[in-house]
């Protein structure tokens, strides 16, 4: 990448933006509600089970004018979802400023991996085993959703749900490929343990991005 090209994405005043779409929210705390999502490109906390991985590599997803973003985004929605790749891995300031200046909820979903920047109404914090959250994002989640893959899953849900602040909301969700066997485990878990809530990715039931 260009010198004059890095120094605009390290600023966040261009991203590497994957895809961007209207749809509905299909999980956690907001499912249900008509939101934009903005998936930005690059990951390297390296999930097997991911289900966007063409998402992993920052270099396929070239670096797109974040004001652009912003107008497109604001045509469609005021509840915005900023998702990856890890988008915490560029700086969110002025993304994030740009659409609070225009009016808009702005959401992301994130490993919590790297340092917290941007300004959000709503944080979606869904960690990984093989990078662990910041004390920052720990402090600031609005809701904790652990991706549940097998048995050892409920027990690093335990482990994460141990470093959330009080008021996080905290959620269980199968992972997709699993979720004939996984999804009784985590209802018999719930009705045991009514701290947590199940979420589905129903957004795959309803057949939408």
């Amino acid at each position: 990448m260009k010198k004059e090209l890095q120094e605009l994405v390290d600023k966040g005043e261009m991203l590497p933006l994957m895809e961007e779409f209207y749809t509905i929210q299909g999980e956690g705390y907001h499912k249900g509600t008509a939101a934009y999502f903005i998936r930005l490109g690059g990951c390297d906390v390296g999930c097997h089970w991911c289900d966007v991985k063409e998402s992993w590599d920052a270099n396929l997803h070239p670096p797109t004018a974040t004001k652009n973003i912003v107008e497109n985004a604001k045509k469609y929605s005021d509840t915005i979802v900023i998702t990856g790749g890890e988008p915490l891995m560029w700086d969110m300031s002025e993304l994030t400023s740009q659409l609070k200046g225009k009016g808009m909820q702005v959401h992301i979903e994130t490993s919590g991996a790297y340092k917290l920047t941007g300004t959000w109404d709503w944080i979606c914090l869904s960690p990984k085993k093989l990078k662990l959250p910041t004390q920052e994002v720990y402090d600031k989640a609005h809701e904790l959703k652990v991706i549940v893959y097998n048995k050892d899953d409920f027990r690093f849900a335990e482990a994460q749900a141990a470093k959330v602040n009080e008021n996080c909301i905290l959620y269980l969700q199968p992972e997709w490929s699993k979720r004939d066997k996984v999804v009784p485990e985590i209802v018999d878990y719930v009705m045991a343990n009514p701290k947590w809530k199940v979420s589905l990715q129903t957004h795959k039931y309803l057949n939408i991005p």
